[in-house]
């Protein structure tokens, strides 16, 4: 499902492994300490190999709604994004979840991205339910895409399992 919004730029919503598209940027939905662990962070580490985690320590730990960039290793992307998602729970949430994708957006332009690839941030270990991440995913980067001057011109969803992604369907048409 592709969505135009203004200035010819894009929304994509697809079904896959993030790990495998060519995208400028792919973001890891990361954990405070950019430890590689489980869920996409462990497909990153496993097809990317050992030089993202390398540069994930160097940086040491971030804040939930932070973002960093590293690169890709041997992954098809140019960046991996690590944005710290919020813990179902934890207070805030909605509020942390759209500083981790729009800080995102951020450190893709800095880099010069034309194209960033997204996961569903904090739907799984962390919880959060996944019809309120489409939601609060999908209306910032539709805010950032229309507000900002930026290089970043597509914007994909790489959603894991069809239930998620027709989760976001359901949500980008409420949105636009």
């Amino acid at each position: 499902m592709e969505r135009m919004v203004k200035g010819g730029k894009k929304i994509i919503l697809t079904q896959g492994d993030i790990t495998e598209l060519s995208t400028d940027a792919i973001v890891n939905a990361a954990n405070e300490d950019l430890i590689l662990g489980s869920g996409v962070a462990g497909a990153i580490r496993k097809k990317g190999g050992p030089s993202i985690q390398e540069e994930c320590n160097r940086i040491g730990r971030i804040n939930v709604g932070e973002a960093v960039v590293t690169g890709a290793g041997n992954l098809k992307a140019k960046y991996v994004i690590h944005a710290v998602g919020p813990r179902y729970g934890e207070g805030n949430e909605d509020e942390k979840l759209r500083n981790a994708t729009w800080n995102s957006l951020l450190r893709a332009g800095e880099k010069g991205c034309l194209s960033i690839t997204f996961p569903a941030i904090s739907t799984g270990v962390f919880g959060f339910p996944k019809d309120r991440c489409a939601s609060i995913m999908l209306k910032t980067v539709l805010e950032f895409l229309e507000t900002q001057e930026t290089t970043v011109k597509e914007v994909v969803f790489c959603l894991y399992s069809q239930e998620d992604l027709e989760i976001f369907k359901k949500a980008l048409e409420v949105i636009i």
